[in-house]
Protein backbone atom coordinates (compact mmCIF):
# COMPACT_ATOMS: atom_id res chain seq x y z
CA UNK A 1 0.00 0.00 0.00
CA UNK A 2 3.15 1.87 0.67
CA UNK A 3 3.96 2.24 -3.19
CA UNK A 4 1.04 3.52 -4.53
CA UNK A 5 1.39 6.89 -5.62
CA UNK A 6 -1.59 9.92 -5.04
CA UNK A 7 -1.90 9.98 -8.99
CA UNK A 8 -2.69 5.78 -8.78
CA UNK A 9 -5.15 6.17 -5.97
CA UNK A 10 -7.23 8.91 -7.24
CA UNK A 11 -7.17 7.26 -10.82
CA UNK A 12 -8.16 3.95 -8.87
CA UNK A 13 -11.13 6.19 -6.89
CA UNK A 14 -12.47 7.79 -9.74
CA UNK A 15 -12.44 4.17 -11.40
CA UNK A 16 -14.34 2.64 -8.69
CA UNK A 17 -17.05 5.40 -8.54
CA UNK A 18 -17.55 5.78 -12.46
CA UNK A 19 -18.31 1.53 -12.08
CA UNK A 20 -20.56 1.99 -8.82
CA UNK A 21 -22.52 4.80 -11.17
CA UNK A 22 -22.44 2.33 -14.18
CA UNK A 23 -24.27 -0.55 -11.53
CA UNK A 24 -26.05 1.35 -9.31
CA UNK A 25 -28.04 3.61 -12.18
CA UNK A 26 -27.87 1.26 -14.97
CA UNK A 27 -28.94 -1.65 -13.13
CA UNK A 28 -30.74 -0.10 -9.98
CA UNK A 29 -33.47 -3.06 -9.18
CA UNK A 30 -31.23 -5.65 -9.69
CA UNK A 31 -28.76 -3.90 -7.98
CA UNK A 32 -31.16 -3.33 -5.42
CA UNK A 33 -33.08 -6.79 -5.23
CA UNK A 34 -29.33 -8.87 -5.02
CA UNK A 35 -28.16 -6.41 -2.06
CA UNK A 36 -31.69 -6.18 -0.28
CA UNK A 37 -31.58 -2.31 -0.35
CA UNK A 38 -34.11 -0.21 -1.55
CA UNK A 39 -33.73 1.00 -5.15
CA UNK A 40 -33.95 5.20 -4.06
CA UNK A 41 -30.59 4.40 -1.62
CA UNK A 42 -28.94 2.49 -4.25
CA UNK A 43 -29.72 4.94 -7.23
CA UNK A 44 -29.04 8.08 -4.87
CA UNK A 45 -25.64 5.99 -4.38
CA UNK A 46 -24.80 5.75 -7.94
CA UNK A 47 -25.68 9.62 -8.59
CA UNK A 48 -23.38 11.03 -5.95
CA UNK A 49 -20.67 8.39 -7.96
CA UNK A 50 -20.99 10.33 -10.89
CA UNK A 51 -19.71 13.63 -9.97
CA UNK A 52 -17.36 12.30 -7.56
CA UNK A 53 -15.94 10.23 -10.62
CA UNK A 54 -15.28 13.36 -12.25
CA UNK A 55 -13.53 15.20 -9.69
CA UNK A 56 -11.40 12.48 -8.95
CA UNK A 57 -10.04 12.10 -12.22
CA UNK A 58 -9.25 15.77 -12.73
CA UNK A 59 -7.50 15.80 -9.22
CA UNK A 60 -5.34 12.65 -10.42
CA UNK A 61 -3.60 15.04 -13.19
CA UNK A 62 -4.20 18.31 -11.52
CA UNK A 63 -4.01 17.79 -7.93
CA UNK A 64 -5.31 20.76 -5.56
CA UNK A 65 -5.20 20.79 -1.61
CA UNK A 66 -8.25 22.36 -0.77
CA UNK A 67 -10.23 19.92 -3.14
CA UNK A 68 -8.16 16.79 -2.25
CA UNK A 69 -8.99 17.83 1.66
CA UNK A 70 -13.19 18.12 0.86
CA UNK A 71 -12.48 14.12 -0.99
CA UNK A 72 -10.56 12.87 1.78
CA UNK A 73 -13.43 14.50 4.24
CA UNK A 74 -16.16 13.25 1.46
CA UNK A 75 -14.59 9.73 1.68
CA UNK A 76 -14.34 9.35 5.52
CA UNK A 77 -18.19 10.59 5.47
CA UNK A 78 -19.05 8.05 2.70
CA UNK A 79 -17.27 5.08 4.96
CA UNK A 80 -19.90 6.61 7.83
CA UNK A 81 -22.95 6.57 5.72
CA UNK A 82 -22.41 3.24 4.52
CA UNK A 83 -22.22 2.07 7.90
CA UNK A 84 -25.34 3.91 8.74
CA UNK A 85 -26.80 2.25 5.85
CA UNK A 86 -25.58 -1.27 6.71
CA UNK A 87 -27.28 -0.52 10.69
CA UNK A 88 -30.17 0.89 9.29
CA UNK A 89 -31.08 -1.99 6.51
CA UNK A 90 -29.40 -4.97 8.92
CA UNK A 91 -32.18 -7.26 8.76
CA UNK A 92 -33.44 -6.54 4.94
CA UNK A 93 -30.20 -7.02 3.74
CA UNK A 94 -29.00 -10.22 2.03
CA UNK A 95 -25.53 -12.15 2.40
CA UNK A 96 -24.43 -10.14 -0.40
CA UNK A 97 -25.83 -7.15 0.53
CA UNK A 98 -23.21 -7.68 4.05
CA UNK A 99 -20.37 -8.24 1.87
CA UNK A 100 -20.49 -5.72 -0.37
CA UNK A 101 -21.31 -2.91 2.17
CA UNK A 102 -18.67 -3.85 4.47
CA UNK A 103 -16.42 -4.19 1.64
CA UNK A 104 -16.64 -1.35 -0.17
CA UNK A 105 -16.37 0.99 3.30
CA UNK A 106 -13.23 -1.00 3.75
CA UNK A 107 -12.21 0.14 0.21
CA UNK A 108 -13.00 3.67 0.40
CA UNK A 109 -11.76 3.61 4.13
CA UNK A 110 -7.96 2.51 2.10
CA UNK A 111 -8.37 5.56 -0.32
CA UNK A 112 -9.21 7.98 2.57
CA UNK A 113 -5.95 6.81 4.14
CA UNK A 114 -3.81 7.02 0.61
CA UNK A 115 -5.62 10.14 -0.21
CA UNK A 116 -4.94 11.83 3.55
CA UNK A 117 -0.72 10.49 2.89
CA UNK A 118 -1.09 12.11 -0.49
CA UNK A 119 -2.21 15.24 0.79
CA UNK A 120 -0.07 15.56 3.74
CA UNK A 121 2.71 14.85 1.00
CA UNK A 122 1.37 17.78 -1.55
CA UNK A 123 1.98 20.24 1.74
CA UNK A 124 4.93 18.83 2.27
CA UNK A 125 6.17 19.85 -1.11
CA UNK A 126 4.43 23.06 -1.22
CA UNK A 127 5.74 24.10 2.24
CA UNK A 128 9.32 23.18 0.98
CA UNK A 129 8.74 25.64 -1.85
Amino acid sequence: MRNITLFQALVLDAASCALFFALCVGATSAVAGLLGLPATIVAAAGWICLPVAALLAFLAYRPSRPLLAVVVAGNAGWVLASLAVWLLHLNALTGLGHAVIIAQAVVVELFVILEWRGLKALRARTAAV
